[in-house]
């Protein structure tokens, strides 16, 4: 239970209406932190203690800065649907690829630095860092590019590898354990609860800072 010595955790969300983002919300949330969830839509999720939203711009330094100042931690879902992406640099209608990627943590980098704020996770298709045997060579340089504008900046980064999507999955499924789950619904709630679970033990013992890392399933 909080009291007035236990420090506040404010975490930004960039990536709130993806899978993985609601298991995030929950696991945040359970842990008593507070979470911003950066959105184009700020009715797009329902009213909750500890939850709140913001607009933003991913894409825009200036608005990153005014979107995380006073926070914690960031964290970024690359790979997520609904980004909020206002920016005149970029094209409303389209599906964030790989250049888009590099784009989005360049302006995270540049107005994270700019609001002094340090912690920061970016989730994302960093698979093609250690596997040769990916061909996607759009995909591999992006990863590289990121990975070496976070080395040159001065923010306290971890990179970590998207667990698959699973499109329908909500902030409900995260915070009420259900006994009637759709068939094979209980393992990908599961896996994106591991994965969530990890990046909040990351942030709460400040592990594996300028790293890598994958959340693997355990064995049964």
């Amino acid at each position: 239970m909080k009291n007035a010595e236990t420090p506040v955790v404010k975490v930004v969300l960039y990536g709130a209406m993806s899978s993985l983002g609601s298991a995030l919300m929950a696991e945040m949330l359970r842990r008593q932190h507070e979470v911003i969830a950066i959105l184009d839509d700020l009715n797009a999720l329902a009213p909750r203690p500890g939850l709140r939203t913001k607009a933003g711009d991913l894409f825009d330094a200036k608005r990153v800065k005014q979107s995380v100042a006073g926070c914690s931690a960031v964290i970024c879902l690359l790979d997520a649907p609904g980004l909020p992406m206002n920016s005149e640099h970029i094209e409303k209608s389209i599906v964030p690829g790989p250049v888009e990627e590099v784009l989005a943590v360049d302006a995270l980098i540049d107005g994270m630095q700019a609001a002094g704020i340090s912690r920061l996770f970016v989730v994302g298709d960093f698979e093609v860092l250690d596997d040769p045997e990916i061909e996607d060579p759009l995909q591999r340089h992006a990863a590289e590019e990121i990975r070496e504008a976070l080395q040159s900046s001065s923010l306290h980064w971890t990179l970590v590898n998207a667990p698959r999507r699973v499109p329908g999955l909500t902030i409900e499924h995260f915070s009420h354990v259900s006994s009637s789950l759709e068939p094979g619904l209980a393992a990908a709630l599961e896996r994106l609860n591991r994965v969530a679970v990890g990046i909040a033990d990351e942030l709460h013992l400040n592990l594996h800072v300028g790293e890598h890392v994958n959340f693997i399933a355990t064995s049964e």
